[in-house]
């Protein structure tokens, strides 16, 4: 059996999985083991209170030494830890690897227990360069790493019938799309990819369709509730070093690739959700530059997390190949890599996350930039701008008629300075303590609009109150009033008092 393309079959990961239920070894144990301190100190990259911790903790302590810390492991303790799997088959699998005389057995793959608030996985990946004490391989499968943590929070769980993982690569998005999805489909270009991946959900008992092939070529013609995709998003010169994130293509075209040709493939009223990233490039605006990439009917809302500087983010990329920047092959790579941005005119480099719609109707596209920190993940927030962004559609007629509330999650914080009169407010921000944390500059007629907005009054008797309490234009107020009321709506910061939204 050829370790390059693992192979795993039924009955061996039945017998995995009964191994590794026996043991205990999911994500409640190994936090049981461990303890939050040195579960925390791992995360950090730092092994010995996890070492001590498991030092007494039997065959668990074993799996999670062997599998987590990557240390080499007595072959008899091994052999126990992993019955009813026999050693010699954990070792043809690429599973395990023996060491020197066969005394002493470490890690061949990465296998690790992954959770959520309803239960806990394992996920099957290669090791990375620090376990493996080696550059990864061109078709290296990552594991559950921050990226993928990051659109597992910016998926959107409401239930569907079918979702498309695109690039599936271990798998991660298709367990967390099987608490809420009937079928589910993963496509990935690598085919060590897909063999890690039908390991992962054979392990884990799930049934999920895998399809081999470039981008939407292996789902021409189908169409799905829900798409999610983690692309091979590094953007710089047309070339693959590594598959899990190269794609092949120059700059942000594997980005823009996907959005241009996602939407296609959604049922009406899907939603596409994505990782991407897109070039700053000199005297152009981003937000332009994404938008031209949607195509027709499309809804989309574009949220820009980070912005890195060129060299910050070629360091970055270097490091996670396991290559030393200031190596020789380091400083080659780097120094073209540079170059390309120069010759691009890139002054950064976006990195954030893509809700795309399917819808017949007139499209709404957005692009936020939301660098601040917060803690709410983003993946219901999205659901609820889509549903924000249909009402608004539905009652753009009549929200003159409509009475508001403030949501009491959203705060007014003042600035005031002193002066020769006393206090004096120079500054008015409205603040939503839930979801992304957006924030609005007020001036003092839209404060008082806002305190007025108790779910008593149609916006148009307050504006007209407000007309005539500050000596303005009821119309003119209108026509300012209301695209500012559309954009608090939009981000949950005013809301219908009938309840429609929440």
């Amino acid at each position: 059996m050829s370790v390059d393309l693992p192979e795993f079959s039924a009955g061996f990961c039945s017998r995995l999985r009964a191994a590794l239920l026996r043991t205990g070894y999911d994500a409640d144990g190994v936090v049981g083991v461990l303890g939050g301190r040195a579960h925390a100190a791992l995360g950090r990259g730092e092994p010995e209170p996890a070492l001590r911790a498991t030092a007494d903790a039997g065959e668990l302590g074993t799996l999670i030494r062997l599998f987590l810390l990557g240390t080499s492991e007595r072959t008899e303790a091994v052999r126990a830890a992993i019955a009813p799997v026999a050693l010699d088959e954990a070792i043809d699998t690429g599973l395990l690897r023996s060491e020197g005389t066969g005394d002493t057995i470490r890690a061949g793959l990465d296998l690790r227990p992954h959770g959520d608030d309803e239960g806990s996985w394992w996920v099957l990946a290669d090791l990375d360069s620090d376990q493996s004490g080696a550059p990864v391989r061109e078709d290296h499968v990552l594991g559950v790493g921050h990226a993928s943590l990051s659109l597992v929070r910016a998926t959107t769980r409401r239930p569907v019938d079918t979702v498309l993982d695109l690039g599936t690569g271990n798998g991660v998005q298709a367990l967390h799309a099987s608490r809420h999805a009937r079928r589910i489909t993963a496509t990935d270009v690598s085919a060590r990819a897909l063999a890690l991946a039908r390991a992962t959900f054979q392990l884990n008992e799930l049934d999920v369709e895998l399809l081999h092939g470039e981008w939407f070529a292996p789902v021409a013609r189908r169409r799905f509730d829900q798409i999610v995709c983690n692309p091979p998003f590094v953007v710089g010169p047309p070339r693959v070093d590594y598959v899990y994130r190269d794609s092949g293509l120059a700059g942000d075209d594997a980005s823009a690739l996907v959005i241009r040709q996602l939407p296609a493939f959604l049922t009406e009223g899907g939603v596409g959700q994505l990782l991407a990233s897109w070039l700053h490039v000199e005297g152009e605006d981003w937000a332009d530059r994404v938008s031209a990439w949607l195509p027709a009917e499309t809804d989309a809302w574009f949220v820009q997390r980070d912005v890195a500087d060129p060299a910050l983010y070629v360091g970055t990329w270097l490091r996670d190949a396991g290559i030393d920047p200031r190596s020789a092959e380091g400083r080659a790579k780097g120094g073209a890599w540079l170059d390309w941005f120069a010759e691009q005119n890139v002054e950064g480099i976006g990195f954030g996350f893509v809700t795309l719609r399917r819808t017949p109707a007139e499209p709404v596209v957005v692009c936020e930039d939301l660098r601040q920190a917060y803690d709410d993940p983003l993946g219901a927030e999205a659901g609820r701008w889509l549903d924000r962004v249909d009402w608004l559609r539905d009652h753009e007629r009549d929200l003159l008629d409509t009475a508001f509330t403030v949501p009491p999650t959203v705060l007014l914080e003042r600035v005031d300075e002193p002066g020769d009169e006393g206090w004096s407010t120079t500054i008015r921000r409205l603040h939503r303590t839930d979801g992304p944390g957006w924030q609005h500059e007020l001036d003092e007629l839209t404060t008082a609009l806002l305190a007025g907005c108790r779910g008593a009054l149609p916006l148009s008797d307050l504006l007209g109150l407000l007309a005539v309490g500050h000596g303005q234009d009821v119309d003119e107020l209108t026509k300012t009033a209301v695209p500012m009321v559309a954009e608090l709506v939009r981000h949950g910061m005013l809301l219908p008092a009938d309840g429609q939204l929440t």
